[in-house]
């Protein structure tokens, strides 16, 4: 399993066909907090089990990655109560190892990828932040204003 999180200061998500937002973050409620959200790019392999959304989540909401008053990275999420938007991407999972057309074998099957990717987002609203989707499996269109910039993979 694979989490791209950037911290954004916006961030939404339009599903192309039919050109609604399905999902929209801004800011947090932190006074210190200069409007900043997370955008997290979710890539889930052949094999992911639950127990790694567990100990990723775990991770997500601890990270210090949300500037205080010193504009210095020292809190998290929890801490500015920053919303967050959770779009799956497949992609992340890429191979060009045998050439100029990715292959995406080790991405997982899509009904078994959005088992996880739906118990993520539960996992993470149980945490009481505003948490965002974008639409699984659907051809979108991400806009974002990056902050910092802060992009921080983490895997496991």
């Amino acid at each position: 399993m694979k989490l791209v999180i950037q911290r954004v200061l916006k961030a939404k998500v339009t599903k192309k066909e039919n050109n609604n937002v399905v999902g929209e973050i801004n800011k947090g409620l932190f006074t210190g907090n200069t409007g900043q959200a997370l955008l997290i790019l979710l890539g889930i392999k052949k094999g992911d089990t639950k127990k790694q959304v567990d100990e990723l989540v775990s991770k997500l909401i601890k990270l210090r990655i949300m500037s205080d008053q010193n504009s210095k990275m020292n809190l998290s999420v929890i801490d500015t109560k920053s919303e967050v938007l959770v779009v799956s991407q497949f992609t992340l999972y890429a191979n060009t190892k045998d050439g100029n057309r990715p292959s995406f074998i080790e991405a997982e099957e899509p009904k078994k990828a959005k088992v996880l990717y739906e118990y993520m987002i539960t996992k993470l609203k149980e945490t009481g932040l505003n948490i965002q989707t974008g639409s699984f499996g659907d051809y979108m269109e991400i806009n974002a204003v990056l902050d910092g910039p802060v992009t921080i993979v983490l895997e496991n």
